[in-house]
């Protein structure tokens, strides 16, 4: 008697449910109702191209840079410099935020200093760093970094001061070091806020190039935007705006990816960065 081995079935792929992901359909279907209202309304409402151009003239504008090489030139001197402050301002947040944390004397010293300089408007220090640093990709690399150090820095030090003290001192009793305590129980409690400064400075760090681009450059998407409203090119202006918010979620998405990755367990956190 043969016996009919039947091959394994292939495992079905799990469905979408769109009525626990709404987000799914809400979300394109807000943007096609946005663009559309914003494409067809316009002319009927006697809104002129010059005060608020159309979509589609926005598209053509953003083609048209697209295919200039002068254009790709200004993006990357703005990727340069937002990239290289945030680096900076990251690396300045991680190692005092440790400190402030971990040492209360160099909280006491040094956070009431830390609190008042975020209260000084940045923008207002943009001149000022033109003319200690120069019209160059300097300024704008310490404007990038400077505007997001603080984020950073407030999350790192609650996320470290997060930790669970039953954990602590469980550890400690079993003879562990300071340093084995912040690698073990410190450090993952702070990743999900670390990974929330990111997500938030790498934004900031982008407005801070920008605004220091300005004030004063010769190159950049800020100086590309000045130049763009002085030749009265709206659609030019709405064009490297796109672009400016694509960078924004590129980076966003990057930084969740990252945190996936690394933070798996946080995924669900609902930190807020400052």
């Amino acid at each position: 008697m043969t016996m009919t081995v039947k091959p394994p079935a292939t495992a079905r792929k799990p469905r979408i449910d769109l009525r626990e992901r709404p987000e799914i359909v809400l979300v394109p279907a807000v943007f096609v109702v946005v663009v559309a209202g914003w494409e067809f309304l316009l002319e009927p409402l006697g809104v002129e191209a010059y005060v608020l151009p159309r979509p589609s003239q926005i598209a053509a504008s953003l083609g048209d840079q697209l295919g200039d090489e002068l254009f790709w030139r200004h993006l990357w001197v703005t990727l340069q410099e937002s990239l290289a402050g945030y680096l900076i301002g990251v690396a300045a947040a991680l190692v005092l935020g440790t400190l402030i944390s971990q040492i209360r004397l160099v909280e006491r010293t040094l956070m009431p200093y830390i609190v008042a300089f975020q209260t000084v408007p940045k923008v207002a220090l943009a001149p000022l760093f033109v003319v200690w640093f120069g019209f160059g990709m300097t300024s704008k690399i310490v404007m990038a970094a400077v505007i997001s150090f603080f984020p950073m820095l407030v999350n790192v030090v609650e996320g470290l001061r997060a930790a669970d003290a039953d954990r602590i001192q469980m550890l400690t009793v079993f003879g562990a070091s300071k340093a084995q305590v912040f690698r073990l129980v410190r450090l993952p409690t702070a990743l999900p806020f670390i990974f929330a400064g990111l997500d938030i400075g790498i934004v900031f760090a982008i407005l801070g190039a920008v605004v220091g681009e300005f004030i004063g450059a010769k190159e950049g998407l800020g100086y590309l935007l000045l130049q763009t409203n002085y030749n009265f090119d709206i659609s030019g202006m709405f064009a490297v705006l796109v672009v400016l918010s694509v960078l924004g979620l590129v980076a966003h998405f990057l930084i969740r990816f990252l945190q996936r990755r690394i933070a798996f367990w946080a995924e669900d956190s609902r930190v807020i960065g400052a």
